[in-house]
């Protein structure tokens, strides 16, 4: 017999389907023909065993720290599908690894075949495409599981250093938490306590914050046949003294000079430019994507994304795998488009007239098999799926994000023309740009999407204009000109769309050029599958609350972090070890090797801990919401570029 061990239920079927028929389906596992059996997990269904299965360490106490097995251990989550695999690698011959060909789905099924002893051979197969051809084609190309045991090592690498860490440092600082009279655990993890450092920042940014004037000179430009343009002053060489880091005008002596130089003054037009632009549609959701979008359109927590996700693809069989960073779909679901659009007119009435009206010969560069890593983008299923089911929120809202953005894919691209025209006055240099929509295209799908609060806003522009048709060389006078005293404002608090931008693009956060890079290669800290649940890890622990729609910080989320060293409270640490993992998988690192140096770091941070007898930590109900800076005196100005922390 022929063994296949699939990740998940939905990766075993479809295998199965791609076998030889006839099929036999049993409870845990699917008999084909030519004697091949698939049996799946779900998910992981053995976990690392708890510090009380290497010893008498049940009780938290300081001189236990810092525990560090040697032997590892691991125990059952999932009595029943081990128990079936146990048997059918009994009479297996063969065993072909259907985990997802990632780093977490080498570790899943490797995992189970040491646990239960499996020492037979071996082949893997790699899945990205669950449609019955694509299958197929990877059933022709299997290959020797042997070549994955240094994946397979990087992801024990990470599992373990994950499991010391954390476990270690949340004994640690619960403990001297409870010294000083905390009542509660004081959670430490690699990836929960840089977020919670980022929001802790965030937060003291925007009290630490002061207004700080700058001013703007904006003139009314009058062509020689009396139309009228704004246009806004740039400042030109000399100047940068006077100057913030985004360019702005600090001294209002400055301007007013400038604005007396050029009222009523003639110049001319220095250049027109007029560009064609195009605007491609958005990309199908990735679960970040998803979870942001989501967060801003329908104020959905990432955790109740991930739920209603969750509930579309198990319960209702209406959308694919949720738990994707891909934002791309392989090419051979291409075919799969006018089943989805019916899937989509079917269980999406609102969007029936958009795919209806599609245009199927498009293909937009949705479709690249290259960028397609473990699993592709979140798109609905084709029409045969699912029966036909009338959907409650927050499944329907979800759903049509999902559906709408599916359905931009077959539309044509939002084409503009975009204006640019700059004016020489008095010896200064004044812009202004307007856009004219040639082709609405796909955006005739879309509402106007709630900017995120991390968004800079350019400074008040006509780029929603038509601007008038002057040529390099005409005469223009400055009709107009004013100066507007405007004021710096504090960063903006997190929120569910910020934060989860913040935990995907947390090398904007880092300084060291070198983090910066591999926290960038790896699209952050967390997985798709953990982000959510981290988050809500730091509510649980009551480390940080919502003041509307804002995520902030309380008293002890702020005081664990001023306890903590600060490599605990950076992702510094996650992208050192990205990097270790990414050497093991190259076999330029043992995995013992890394441990080691793991488990000598976290020696030294535990005596640092221990040094510190003990750290006072308000209850956790203690909330401290971020106070703004006063509004200044003076009128009250439009809202400025905000700066980021």
């Amino acid at each position: 017999m022929r063994l296949f061990i699939a990740e998940k239920p939905s990766l075993a079927r479809a295998i199965a389907e791609a076998l030889p028929g006839p099929q036999r389906r049993a409870k845990d596992h699917i008999a084909c023909a030519d004697d091949n059996v698939v049996a799946w997990c779900a998910g992981h269904i053995l976990e690392t065993a708890p510090p009380e299965a290497y010893g008498d360490f049940k009780a938290w106490r300081l001189e236990h720290l810092p525990i560090a097995p040697t032997t590892w251990k691991l125990e059952v989550s999932s009595r029943e599908l081990l128990t079936s695999i146990k048997s059918l690698l009994k009479q297996a011959k063969r065993v072909v690894h259907a985990g997802d060909p990632d780093r977490e789905g080498q570790l899943l099924v490797d995992e189970v075949l040491d646990f239960l002893g499996y020492r037979g051979p071996v082949d893997r197969i790699l899945v990205r495409d669950l449609s019955p051809d694509a299958v197929r084609r990877q059933l022709g190309a299997l290959e020797s599981n042997s070549k994955y045991r240094p994946l397979y090592e990087s992801a024990l690498a990470r599992q373990r250093a994950d499991w010391l860490y954390g476990m270690n440092m949340t004994r640690l600082y619960t403990l001297l938490g409870r010294a000083a009279g905390y009542d509660g655990v004081l959670s430490v993890g690699r990836v929960q306590t840089p977020l919670l450092g980022l929001i802790v920042a965030r937060d003291l940014a925007i009290e630490q914050f002061r207004p700080a004037p700058y001013y703007v000179l904006s003139a009314q430009i009058q062509t020689p046949s009396g139309e009228r343009f704004r246009a806004h002053w740039t400042p030109g060489p000399g100047l940068e003294e006077h100057l913030d880091d985004e360019k702005r005008a600090l001294r209002k002596d400055v301007v007013e000079a400038v604005r007396t130089r050029v009222q009523g003054h003639a110049g001319a037009v220095a250049s027109r430019t007029e560009d064609k632009k195009g605007e491609a549609p958005p990309l199908p959701y990735s679960l970040a994507d998803l979870q942001m979008d989501a967060a801003r359109r329908l104020g959905m927590s990432a955790q109740a994304v991930l739920d209603t996700c969750q509930s579309l693809y198990e319960r209702h069989r209406l959308t694919t795998y949720p738990r994707s960073d891909c934002s791309y779909l392989p090419e051979g679901h291409f075919a799969q488009a006018e089943e989805v659009l019916s899937a989509v007119v079917k269980h999406a009435p609102i969007l029936a007239p958009a795919a209806q009206m599609v245009d199927q010969r498009l293909r937009s560069k949705a479709w690249n098999d290259k960028k397609v890593t473990a699993h592709h983008a979140i798109i609905p299923t084709p029409s045969n799926a699912a029966p036909v089911l009338d959907l409650a929120d927050p499944d329907r809202a979800i759903y049509e994000l999902i559906a709408r953005r599916y359905v931009a894919q077959f539309y044509p691209a939002h084409e503009y023309l975009q204006t640019k025209i700059e004016v020489e006055i008095a010896g200064e240099h004044f812009v202004t740009l307007g856009r004219r929509v040639v082709a609405v295209g796909w955006k005739e799908l879309f509402s106007s999407p709630e900017k995120d609060t991390d968004d800079k806003s350019e400074p008040a522009s006509d780029d929603a204009t038509t601007l008038p048709n002057v040529a390099s060389g005409d005469v223009v006078t400055a009709a107009e000109v004013a100066v507007a005293e405007k004021f710096t404002e504090p960063p903006k608090a997190f929120n569910d769309a910020s934060l989860m931008a913040a935990m995907c693009g947390v090398a904007k956060f880092v300084q060291n050029p070198n983090i910066k890079k591999i926290l960038t290669e790896a699209d952050g800290i967390g997985t798709p599958a953990t982000r959510a649940a981290i988050i809500e890890t730091l509510f649980d622990r009551g480390y940080v609350t919502r003041v509307k729609k804002s995520i902030v910080s309380t008293d002890t989320g702020r005081a664990l972090i001023r306890a903590l060293p600060e490599v605990a409270t950076t992702p510094d640490m996650t992208a050192v070890w990205e990097a270790a993992m990414r050497s093991i998988t190259e076999g330029n690192q043992s995995l013992d090797a890394f441990l080691a140096r793991v488990s000598a770091q976290l020696a030294e941070l535990v005596t640092q801990g221990k040094a510190l007898g003990r750290i006072v930590v308000p209850a956790a109900a203690t909330v401290t919401t971020p106070k703004r800076s006063p509004p200044s005196p003076q009128k009250k100005p439009k809202r400025p570029p905000s700066r980021r922390t």
